[in-house]
């Protein structure tokens, strides 16, 4: 289930999806401190550790972007799910890991109807969630007000981020972070 082998946004349930976006931080220094090669190896690393943790929650990746990659979710509590088990999972490796290859993930998401078109996602629902995932710190896991309604009734922890101005979308979001250390 899931992976980037041979699936694409067409295989997924028309209707609404919760869409993931993850973004390595800092990964231009880290090329620069490990060099290409070596960061190239580390991020591939990422991806598969990144990419267990959508298929456990039984998530669709649609594609990478550069040293980052985009996911969707029928469910949003898997989505969250997801997004909390990759930071831990990222957490638990880097402890195994010395410094200067130690690596921070921001995630953002959203939810709401993508236009599906040549296996992409395309829409205000998708680029949202990856403007929430670019204002997400490292270590983070950031979603809209509407999605946190969406997941009401569920254990996670929140704390309330505030209206944030986000490149493109005329009116403020208000951003809840979901705390996911424990």
């Amino acid at each position: 289930m899931g992976g980037a082998t041979g699936v694409t946004a067409q295989d997924q349930p028309q209707g609404v999806v919760t869409v993931l976006f993850t973004d390595i931080v800092g990964s231009a220094a880290l090329k620069t401190a490990q060099g290409d090669a070596a960061a190239q190896d580390l991020v591939r690393a990422h991806f598969d550790l990144l990419r267990q943790q959508i298929d456990t929650h039984r998530g669709r990746e649609i594609k990478t972007l550069g040293d980052g990659l985009m996911a969707t979710f029928v469910s949003p509590r898997n989505a969250v799910a997801c997004a909390i088990g990759m930071q831990r999972a990222l957490a638990g490796g880097n402890r195994a890991r010395p410094d200067d290859q130690q690596l921070q993930l921001r995630v953002g998401l959203n939810s709401g109807e993508a236009i599906r078109e040549d296996g992409d996602l395309f829409g205000s629902t998708v680029i949202l969630a990856s403007r929430i995932a670019s204002h997400a710190g490292p270590g983070e896991i950031l979603i809209p007000e509407p999605l946190r309604h969406l997941l009401s009734g569920k254990s996670y922890v929140y704390a309330d981020r505030g209206l944030t101005a986000l490149k493109g979308f005329e009116d403020p979001v208000r951003l809840y972070e979901v705390r996911w250390r424990e």
